[in-house]
């Protein structure tokens, strides 16, 4: 596949500070089942995923909510960007409902997605280890939040409505931050 990417939310809220060791590289599986090209283009955020077919759900979404200039601005952003299956596992008739009429709900669910900061892989595992066995709680750009924790070897986040998706890529860099793909639509309440 071309550049990875996932232009997925709006603005910018959490930092995740860690401290101490990084975990060793085997604790985390970020092969999942999305190929990546860890060499993206030097675009940002919206460049990124807009050069990924796997991704045109998720910027015709952004598109729909406004919010991509926000993403293509100074950021740095964390993006956990949900590919075209991850959307279609909403049903049709709410994701047409979502991208053309209630496009407000759409930006707040595209914001879930979002954290501040430029927060790549070992910075997060390291910071769901630190935290233990409760997770690593992420606030996001939306004012939710997510806890992440590491199942048999994946990030997996867990969103408001105790659904959960698994970060199947990692790392794919964009000139204003990182994308993460995720497997599943996080959804704030």
């Amino acid at each position: 596949m071309n550049k990875l990417t996932i232009a997925l939310a709006s603005a910018a809220s959490l930092a995740i500070a860690a401290c101490g060791e990084a975990p060793a590289e085997e604790d985390y599986d970020n092969t999942a089942d999305t190929t990546v090209n860890a060499e993206a283009e030097a675009g940002t955020i919206v460049e990124v995923a807009q050069g990924n077919e796997d991704f045109s759900t998720l910027v015709s979404a952004v598109t729909a909510a406004g919010l991509g200039e926000t993403l293509s601005g100074e950021g740095p952003f964390t993006v956990f960007a949900p590919t075209n299956d991850a959307f279609g596992k909403i049903d049709e008739a709410t994701l047409t409902e979502l991208t053309t009429n209630d496009t407000e709900t759409l930006g707040a669910i595209l914001q879930y997605h979002v954290v501040s900061g430029n927060v790549d892989a070992a910075t997060l595992t390291q910071a769901i280890t630190e935290a233990g066995e409760g997770g690593y709680t992420i606030e996001t750009v939306g004012g939710g939040t997510l806890t992440a924790n590491v199942v048999d070897g994946n990030v997996v986040l867990t969103d408001a409505a105790g659904g959960t998706s698994t970060v199947t890529a990692t790392d794919v860099a964009a000139s204003n931050g990182v994308i993460h793909v995720i497997d599943t639509v996080l959804m704030p309440q």
